[in-house]
């Protein structure tokens, strides 16, 4: 997609409407969503909201920073990656190639915690990333947490979106792999432990925007994707105060395998299910 003839204030003579139209077609080869990658790619180069830009800003020139944008999506570079950022929850959170992008499946995570234990007073996120499931579920409650990951860069990120959230003073991070012994010693119990840990099988044919752009310590987790799983569970009871919730995120297809192994180790497990109504949950208690 080429750019037109910039103005001096770094407008082309296209349209935002023609634009779009012509990015999203250029996109659908890429994209399942083309459209609405065009819009939010529009948008961030306008400098407003998406819903501003439809409702008012359609026939205004296009900022030239537009077509580079469009050209590093189609090369498969997530949405989420191009803009800094991506909605979870209702909020904003800041995204990096350090850690997985906040996806609308795992929102049940913070939808099922606030349902079934909006009291918790400490709340645990294992392999917390951007942060979003802990953030979001202290955000909507009074509750203080703690979020570990094994990735530096990523618990920077996490830092940053307590502080862009305003909730640095409710939430510590630590830099911990639940793979080494020891790990948890210092953290003491919680009310609700939320984790969505690594859980693709290590064969798995992924689409190039995640293969290629997201970080693959945070996604494969051995030839049936359940290795996380065989660690985390067993430890998850040390970890709980006495009616405490583990809610875990898992593949669509991991329900039952998951399952015996949270039932071995003496946990009553339940299902939820994302807007798709695929398995995307279980909460151990």
């Amino acid at each position: 997609m080429k750019d037109g003839p910039s103005t001096s204030s770094g407008r082309t003579g296209l349209r935002v409407v023609d634009a779009i139209r012509a990015a999203a077609e250029h996109l659908s080869e890429t994209s399942e969503t083309a459209r609405l990658d065009a819009e939010l790619l529009m948008a961030d180069a306008l400098g407003i909201e998406r819903s501003d830009m439809l409702l008012r800003a359609m026939r205004d020139a296009v900022p030239s920073s537009f077509a580079a944008m469009v050209e590093r999506r189609a090369r498969h570079e997530p949405v989420a990656h191009i803009l800094g950022h991506q909605e979870f929850f209702g909020r904003r959170f800041r995204v990096t190639p350090d850690t997985l992008i906040p996806r609308g499946d795992s929102e049940v995570l913070v939808e099922a915690a606030l349902e079934l234990n909006p009291d918790a007073g400490r709340v645990l996120d294992l392999g917390t990333g951007t942060g979003a499931l802990l953030l979001s579920v202290i955000a909507e409650t009074g509750a203080r947490g703690v979020g570990t990951d094994r990735s530096p860069a990523a618990l920077g990120v996490a830092h940053d979106n307590a502080d862009l959230l305003g909730l640095e003073e409710r939430v510590r991070f630590h830099l911990l792999d639940w793979r080494q012994e020891g790990w948890a010693d210092e953290l003491g119990c919680f009310d609700l432990i939320l984790c969505n840990p690594p859980y693709v099988e290590e064969n798995a044919a992924l689409d190039p925007d995640v293969r290629d752009h997201e970080p693959h310590g945070a996604l494969f987790a051995g030839a049936d994707g359940l290795d996380d799983y065989r660690i985390l569970i067993p430890q998850l009871r040390s970890l709980m105060e006495d009616g405490g919730v583990a809610i875990l995120e898992i593949g669509h297809e991991q329900a039952e395998p998951v399952s015996v192994l949270a039932r071995a180790q003496k946990f009553a497990v339940n299902l939820r299910r994302d807007l798709a109504n695929r398995p995307r949950a279980l909460i151990l208690t």
